[in-house]
């Protein structure tokens, strides 16, 4: 008897001493190795091809992008205890869902969950999605993740971005559509350019909730020079400028205007046919720069999705306060003041998009996106940017994003779309939002921003 005792206590205690040295769980395992950046920067991806496929306007894009990399940094935020959620930071975010404690989660895999479950809310072309998904869930299983983990982390992905939907809710877009603007047809304001002649883009943008901006003209620009008949006037001065850099550029600079040009529907016209060209949008261009540099640099998962995040809030506050200026000084396009009172036959490089001139929208956006990126990734980061090659746009090399955001300001008045002075200003503004975006949105515990006064 007490020889079978002593080999049931020998064999417990042989099993608690295995038990012991067994792992608890091997979440750290299959989560680290489901914290592949390159899963999400392909999501990235997807993304932008359906917003190219839907056409959507670029500041439209700009919120899509938006709400879809916010929820994806939400989810994130529970599995990555460097990081805090922006709820209370962001003007009206309210506290999301919480992980349920004790259980097991894999929290790439819910970030990515969802940003495609906000990305497919806010387009058109589920369809997209749908093969994506087919096979793009099953390379988290093949990572190791248990099917328990995937079905729990997929819902509560899916609870992050109902939240963050509900919250997209209140930015008050839907209560600008179909609005159009009137056109004043007073002296220096802006009309429709050819060759389609378009309807105004987006004439209440400046509505739109903000995510850091207190209003839409927290940073307004000066006025723009005074539309202005004498020819010493500043106005004509700037006038005249375009057109003589138009009608003389060099092959550089119109190579560095049509690198730029990121017009997602550029109407053709041969004869009586027209047809259009769809292209990416300058958000969608600058966040293809965010991921060309994290996977230059072997950026992790959670540096990228918090990249995206950051740089898509602040492309969206520009839009807001750019097209805030546009519908406030309606300022005439170079183009038509040209066209009516110098030079009839005149075409700018670049086709004129359809929204007054001052400020330039690229110009502004570029600038908030290159503070962002470069406190993300450095302010000295060489890269070379291939993003629109597949479009015909080229290839070219920066050695800092501020860099790269200075080439495409100037690149609007190449592409004699823009005075220099709406470049300029726009450049100006942009650089103010994107510190401000960095100010408001911490995302670290232990963040540190230096922040130009």
């Amino acid at each position: 008897m007490l020889k079978k005792l002593f080999l049931f206590v020998t064999i417990a205690a042989i099993g608690l001493s295995f038990n012991a040295c067994k792992p608890k769980s091997d979440a750290k395992v299959y989560n680290a190795k489901a914290a592949d950046p390159e899963l999400y920067h392909q999501s990235v991806e997807l993304l932008t091809d359906v917003i190219i496929h839907d056409i959507f306007k670029p500041p439209v894009a700009a919120r899509i992008y938006a709400y879809s990399t916010l929820a994806g940094y939400e989810a994130m935020v529970p599995g990555f205890p460097e990081y805090e959620s922006l709820s209370g930071k962001v003007k009206g975010l309210p506290a999301g869902p919480k992980p349920e404690e004790g259980k097991d989660y894999c929290f790439p895999l819910a970030s990515t969950r969802a940003f495609l479950k906000v990305g497919r809310t806010l387009t058109f072309s589920g369809n997209f999605f749908d093969d994506y998904e087919k096979t793009f869930y099953k390379k988290y299983e093949a990572l190791g993740v248990p099917e328990d983990v995937m079905e729990r982390s997929m819902a509560y992905g899916d609870s992050v971005a109902a939240h963050i939907i509900r919250y997209s809710g209140g930015d008050k877009y839907k209560q600008t559509r179909g609005i159009r603007f009137t056109v004043t047809n007073l002296p220096g304001t802006w009309v429709p350019t050819p060759p389609a002649y378009a309807d105004a883009c987006e004439p209440e943008w400046n509505k739109l909730r903000a995510f850091t901006l207190d209003s839409a003209g927290q940073f307004p620009p000066p006025p723009p020079p005074m539309y202005n008949h004498d020819r010493k006037s500043a106005f004509w001065k700037e006038t005249m400028e375009v057109y003589e850099v138009g009608k003389n550029l060099t092959e550089d600079q119109k190579r560095l205007a049509w690198f730029w040009d990121d017009n997602p529907f550029v109407m053709n016209v041969m004869g009586h046919v027209m047809f259009a060209n769809k292209k990416m949008t300058p958000g969608g261009h600058w966040l293809a720069i965010h991921t060309t540099v994290s996977r230059k640099t072997n950026a992790s998962f959670e540096k990228s999705v918090e990249g995206y995040a950051l740089e898509s809030m602040a492309l969206l506050d520009a839009f807001i306060s750019c097209w805030n200026e546009k519908y406030r000084s309606i300022k005439i396009r170079p183009e038509t003041v040209i066209n009516a009172e110098v030079d009839p036959k005149w075409q700018p490089f670049l086709q004129t998009p359809p929204f007054p001139e001052y400020t330039s929208g690229h110009s502004t956006i570029s600038a908030a996106a290159a503070e962002v990126l470069s406190f993300i990734h450095g302010d000295k980061v060489t890269f070379t940017d291939s993003t629109e090659y597949k479009h015909g746009h080229g290839v070219m090399t920066f050695n800092s994003f501020r860099e790269a955001a200075l080439t495409a300001n100037i690149s609007r008045m190449y592409g004699g779309i823009h005075f220099l002075s709406g470049c300029n200003e726009g450049n100006k503004c942009g650089v103010k939002i994107g510190q401000e975006v960095l100010r408001i949105a911490r995302t670290r515990k232990k963040n540190t921003v230096a922040v130009n006064k």
